[in-house]
């Protein structure tokens, strides 16, 4: 917390203003200040840009170490979050929970200054001002609605300058119905902002890119959802709710699925139907740093952009999850010719695939040659072997080469440094949202159906009959390393936590042991896929006499909340684990009632 109120403070006395490019950072505090910013419709919105990047930034190794590594999606070796022994000290968690205390700390300030801005006689319309307000309270509510996912009970800080003029030792954490209460009365208020101003379809301006009240409505239902089982059993009422915003946002908002799936992870065209619900949009730029994407880096093989910056290839998709795709790295690649699910090749790289969409300037990419072929086509990159042990690598947050960024937007990517945005919250999500919440109030007809508008447009067969297993694996397959399948295990355990204890020991967390003599063997000694295939001699690591196995992790009801970090702890008592939550009544207690919709 202490850092927190650092962030706060500066806020307040500093004010909070965005450039004038288009989800740029804001400009040096010199050239502007609340009081005379924020005059027209263009300041204001330039007001709220920043909050679609940079307070999220320190959030982004969190985002795949929490949401995919820990979930058993995404396989790293021997660190905590593959063994589920969380540390309060690890600098990932640190910067998540510090990166999402800053979402809210900026949100509450942009609010507070386009409300002083139209006090003191600003030219911008009453509409534009309340779609500005309105982003900013979503945003508000989806770093409110990753933290209480992960930490269980926190803080609310609902008003910078209110609270800094308190003791930060005392402030109480609530519990998460609180929390869950507080996320719905400010999307509540968001969705009355964008209905006041008549913003409910974007069009136009970036081509669905900002946040409208359909982007608002479907964090809603998925709050909902989650909310559900938080008494240790489904409530109907919120089921319904789920399903009820949910089917709106579905069959009134205008958005459609994308047609191509991997197309939704390109830099161009990912949001021509307005799949991406809501988005990380970030710029290619290093002023300022915390503007731009940096997921390449840390997921990419070496050498897989030329600006040095890639150091990913020794992770990639567990052999769990290859197995939930219905695929392993020990098969021959042959038997995947003609595969159905396309989400399979846009989410894991492996054996024999290759793909158009990077390094076009080069004929496309080949997974193999790359690695292998290092005196020519990878010019160095892996060096010549085999980096993950299971056997794939990962696709999804890559652009590519600097010749794609360009050819994408028009510029070019800088070191640690891209333009690609990542989606928080799809339509498809949404679908299967909807299909949950209509399974689990008896309408298994419409769960069905929206299931296999997913799978459908994967490429894979529709399903005759449906049950929740369905659903929970769709969604593991569609929403792979998109940050959220540990918040699907968190949200289960509410009311299902054996099941969740099950299926997290049950994985396969672990590597193989001699692949890369397959590899080589197989591509040729001429890297023309001359050789056989021949996986005979490859062992998976099963238990700690073949080699480090991380399977069987230790799994109680506990490890499905997170540890506040100790610094925070070390400066206030009360946010301990073992601290009690102080309730509270939320909609008494806190108020949006100074932001007037009229």
């Amino acid at each position: 917390m202490k850092n927190i109120f650092k962030v706060l403070a500066i806020l307040v006395l500093g004010s909070t203003i965005a450039s004038c490019g288009k989800f740029l950072d804001r400009p040096s505090e010199d050239n502007y200040n609340a009081a005379n910013f924020y005059q027209n419709d263009e300041q204001m919105m330039q007001g709220v840009n920043y909050l679609y990047n940079s307070p999220w930034y320190d959030f982004q190794r969190g985002f795949i170490k929490i949401g995919e590594v820990t979930s058993g999606n995404y396989y790293i070796g021997n660190n905590p979050y593959t063994t589920l022994t969380f540390n309060s000290t690890d600098d990932d968690l640190v910067n998540m929970s510090y990166s999402l205390w800053a979402v809210n700390g900026h949100a509450n300030t942009v609010i507070d200054n386009i409300l002083a801005a139209m006090k003191n006689g600003s030219q911008a319309s009453e509409e534009v001002a309340n779609r500005c307000i309105a982003e900013a309270l979503v945003w508000k509510a989806m770093a409110y609605f990753y933290l209480v996912r992960t930490f269980g009970e926190v803080p609310i800080v609902h008003n910078n300058t209110d609270l800094l003029n308190e003791n930060y030792n005392s402030i109480e954490k609530r519990p998460r119905s609180n929390v869950y209460d507080y996320i719905i009365m400010t999307l509540d208020k968001a969705m009355d902002l964008f209905a006041a101003a008549q913003y409910y379809k974007t069009g136009g301006w970036g081509n669905y890119e900002r946040i409208d009240y359909y982007a608002a409505e479907a964090l809603l239902s998925k709050v909902y959802l989650t909310k559900a089982g938080l008494s240790g059993s489904l409530n109907s009422e919120d089921l319904d709710m789920a399903k009820t915003y949910a089917w709106d946002v579905i069959n009134n908002s205008g958005r459609e699925l994308l047609p191509t799936y991997s197309d939704l992870f390109r830099l161009t065209g990912y949001n021509a139907t307005g799949e991406c619900l809501i988005s990380w949009l970030w710029e290619n730029t290093r002023n300022p740093w915390t503007a731009q994407n940096t997921l390449q880096s840390d997921l990419a093989m070496q050498g897989f952009d030329e600006l040095g910056d890639c150091w990913g290839g020794w992770g990639g998709p567990t052999v769990d999850l290859q197995e939930a795709f219905g695929v392993s790295a020990k098969d021959d690649p042959s038997k995947r010719v003609g595969e159905k699910d396309s989400r399979r090749k846009a989410t894991m790289m492996m054996a024999g695939d290759k793909y158009e969409y990077f390094w076009t300037d080069k004929g496309g990419f080949d997974y193999l040659k790359f690695i292998y072929d290092k005196n020519n086509y990878g010019k160095g990159g892996p060096g010549g072997q085999l980096q993950c042990g299971t056997g794939a690598n990962n696709v999804k947050h890559l652009y590519g080469d600097s010749y794609d960024h360009e050819q994408a937007v028009g510029a070019l990517p800088e070191n640690m440094c891209n333009k690609l945005p990542t989606h928080i919250l799809r339509l498809a999500d949404i679908y299967l949202v909807y299909a949950e919440s209509c399974l689990l109030t008896g309408d298994q007809s419409e769960a069905l159906d929206y299931v296999n508008k997913v799978r459908v447009r994967a490429g894979v067969d529709s399903l005759k009959t449906i049950t929740y297993d369905d659903i929970w694996k769709e969604r593991r397959l569609e929403l792979a390393y998109e940050g959220d399948r540990w918040y699907d295990f968190v949200r289960r355990s509410y009311y299902d936590v054996d099941a969740c204890i099950a299926e997290l020991k049950a994985q396969k967390r672990s590597c193989f042991i001699g692949l890369d003599d397959v590899f080589k063997e197989y591509i040729g000694k001429d890297f023309d896929y001359s050789g056989s295939w021949d996986a005979s001699n490859v062992v998976y690591i099963s238990s700690s006499s073949i080699g480090e196995c991380w399977d069987n992790p230790t799994v109680t009801k506990e490890t499905f909340t997170l540890p506040f970090p100790t610094e925070d702890v070390v400066f206030n008592g009360n946010l301990k684990s073992d601290a009690e939550a102080v309730e509270v009544d939320v909609y008494a207690t806190y108020s949006y009632d100074y932001i007037d919709e009229d």
